[in-house]
């Protein structure tokens, strides 16, 4: 058996050559086809085109590394060394398997050692790798392991809550069901007393909730 180490995959990785537009819209003109339809009735012709469009937005995570956005801290904080925390922050995401919707929501927690960032680039951190194909598992570890990675905080929590279309809209068809993943590094898995904090901010009244 042939297994691939993660190195070579890393260099296979490097030498893709990336698909032309045309070759993609094509691509999106076979499976026109193959689902039974003309791609060149009137509703369809510009199809592949935004469709193209629209994966060039739906994956742009694949075009920049999420730890860049962490490289810039201010260690200007007046000694401050509570959790932060950011809820709430809305997730789309699409599913690797089957290449539909992943839409809830994260909420991502650490505790600084010495140092803080910005909030929005926690949300951007969730963002680019959201913007990839994924399962929520993988997509909440990689969360978690980047700001533990590069801010080096005493501890980083990650919890998502999402609803899959490959469960509500195909297969068994059962909408209303969000799926819950967490990671708790440092801290957060080692004092449970920080997890349980943690956990209670998550619980207090919030503005709105998310789109399944």
């Amino acid at each position: 058996m042939n297994i691939q180490t993660p190195a070579a995959a890393k260099a296979a990785d490097a030498t893709r050559t990336k698909p032309t537009r045309e070759e993609a819209e094509a691509a999106v003109r076979t499976l026109l086809m193959w689902a039974g339809d003309n791609p060149d009735r009137e509703g369809l012709i510009d199809t592949p085109s935004r469709v193209v469009r629209s994966y060039s937005e739906f994956f742009c995570g694949y075009d920049e590394d999420p730890a860049d956005m962490l490289a810039r801290s201010f260690e200007e904080t007046d000694g401050y060394d509570e959790m932060v925390v950011l809820r709430d922050i809305r997730l789309e995401s699409h599913c690797e398997h089957h290449m539909v919707p992943i839409i809830g929501r994260a909420h991502i927690a650490y505790l600084p050692e010495g140092r803080v960032v910005g909030i929005s680039k926690l949300a951007r951190v969730m963002e680019l790798f959201s913007k990839r194909l994924q399962i929520q598992e993988k997509l909440t570890a990689q969360i978690a392991n980047t700001i533990q990675d590069v801010l080096k905080p005493k501890g980083v929590a990650v919890v998502i809550e999402a609803a899959h279309q490959c469960m509500t809209t195909r297969g068994v068809h059962k909408p209303g069901v969000a799926m819950i993943t967490s990671r708790m590094l440092g801290a957060f898995r080692d004092n449970s007393d920080t997890r349980r904090e943690f956990m209670a901010l998550l619980g207090a009244p919030r503005a709105g909730g998310f789109e399944g």
